[in-house]
Parts: C-alpha cells; structure tokens; sequence
C-alpha cells in the first residue's frame, strides 16, 4: 500500500528554480508531492531539464519566464499564474542577485537593481499569492536569505542589506496572515558549493580557509537547503512563522573554535 504524500495536491511556485538551490529546492517539494511551477529569467535549458526530471517522477512541472529588473511587470506576472485553474499554496522566493563591488566604487543602478529582485519582486509576487491562501485558510511563503545579513561585508553591502530588508518584509507580513492559516519565513544559506562558485571551490587554499571558519567543518551544498524548506512548506511547520533559519553549518555562531577573524587555521 502506497503511503501518501504529505503535500500531495499542493502546488508551489519557485522562482530562481534555475539556480542549483532553487533546483534542491523543488527537489524537495517535489518529493513531498508538490506540484511545481519553475521560474527562471535567463535559465530556459536549465530549467527544463529539471521540468523533465520532475515529470518523470509523476509532479507536474510548468515553466515561467521573468525579468524580476522590470519591477513594473511583476505584479501583472503573478496575477497571471493566478489566472489558471489551479491554485498556488507554497511561495518560495529563490530568485536574487549578487553582484559584488568595493563599497566607495557602487555604479549608478547598483543597490536599486538589488533592492528591485531581492526584496520589490517578492513583495510584487506576495501582495499578489499570498491574499488567496489566506482566503483558503492554507498557505506557505519561504524567502530565501543569507547569512550575510547576519555577517556582512562590505563588498556585498547592497546585497546584504537587501536580505536583511527581505527578513524584515517576511516578518511584517507574517504577523498579518498567521491567523489564516499563512506562514513566511526566511530560509538563510550560508557559505554554499554551487556550480557558480565551482571555480573557487575548486582552488584549494579557498575551500581550505572557508571550511576553517565553518563550525560543521565543511562548505554547504545545494541539498542542505532543501530539506528547511521543505519541513516550512509542511503541515508540520504550521506554528512556525517570522522566523530566519540559518542553514549555515553554524557559522552564525561564530568563526570555527581556534579561528581568529580574518584568519584560517
């Protein structure tokens, strides 16, 4: 006899599904039954390859494109999702960038283009998705932050300070939805082994002083991610709202033991 599963009938909208965490990420509620739409703004291939994947494990997959720059299109893209027939339960906001700068040497556009995918794009898509769930009496929004909002630094100032505006934004609507039946939260990864960072990782002495600093001796991987946001998305989880999980091997709670900051063991 086949066990059902926990989230089956449930359909979740992941955007930046292109990325190698957003990829976990639907992964995971996949695995949990979730019925999947997979944005992606210039990641068509990638993408789809995952669609394929999913379908031939029984999920249904669909595929959306958007520029989350064109801050003035988002809302018209959600309210599109909502046009179908079926409904959008889970919200996970993968998608950001991050585009590293010395602080005093920021080009015009810099921290408006952060504050534009990182934090107006999840609002745009929230104030649009999340009113429906409330309506259902059901719901689940997970953001996915950073540590270096815990740990900033200065070359990733706009970054950070557009994760740590992401927590504040998460927190203040999720006091508004809890009695519905809507939880948000902030999944925050920390130091992570993505593709985008193979070249790095790939140099020893930068894995080396990276592990060093991390308690749980090793870099993070995409997975790691995905089972957080998997128990958030869950029945579970359902008195778990406002919060920030950092998913960083316990580097928020300071450098290694024997590591001095700025240094490596």
């Amino acid at each position: 006899m086949n066990t059902p599963l926990p989230l089956a009938g449930r359909r979740a909208l992941v955007t930046g599904a292109d990325s190698d965490i957003g990829a976990a990420i639907a992964r995971g509620l996949a695995r949990q039954g979730v019925d999947l739409i997979l944005h992606h703004f210039a990641g068509a291939e990638t993408a789809s390859r995952l669609a394929d994947e999913l379908r031939a494990t029984g999920r249904g997959a669909a595929l959306v494109q958007q520029d989350f720059l064109d801050a003035g299109s988002v809302g018209p893209f959600a309210r599109r999702l909502l046009s179908g027939a079926d409904a959008i339960d889970i919200l996970v906001h993968c998608a950001a960038i991050e585009r590293r700068r010395p602080w005093a040497e920021t080009p015009p556009g810099h921290v408006e283009q952060h504050m534009a995918v990182n934090v107006a794009a999840f609002l745009s898509l929230a104030s649009t998705l999340v009113p429906p769930m409330a309506e259902r009496g059901w719901g689940r929004v997970v953001a996915i932050g950073s540590v270096m909002a815990a740990r900033p630094r200065a070359e990733t100032v706009a970054y950070a300070a557009t994760k740590a505006a992401l927590f504040t934004a998460v927190r203040a609507l999720a006091r508004d939805v809890a009695r519905h039946g809507v939880t948000m939260n902030v999944v925050s990864p920390g130091a992570i082994e993505t593709a985008r960072m193979a070249e790095r990782y790939a140099d020893p002495d930068f894995r080396a002083a990276v592990t060093a600093k991390i308690p749980a001796a090793r870099p993070g991987l995409p997975a790691d991610i995905a089972g957080p946001v998997a128990f958030l998305c869950s029945n579970e989880a359902a008195y778990v709202t406002g919060i920030n999980l950092p998913v960083d091997g316990g580097w928020t709670i300071g450098d290694a033991p024997g590591v001095l900051p700025g240094e490596t063991k």
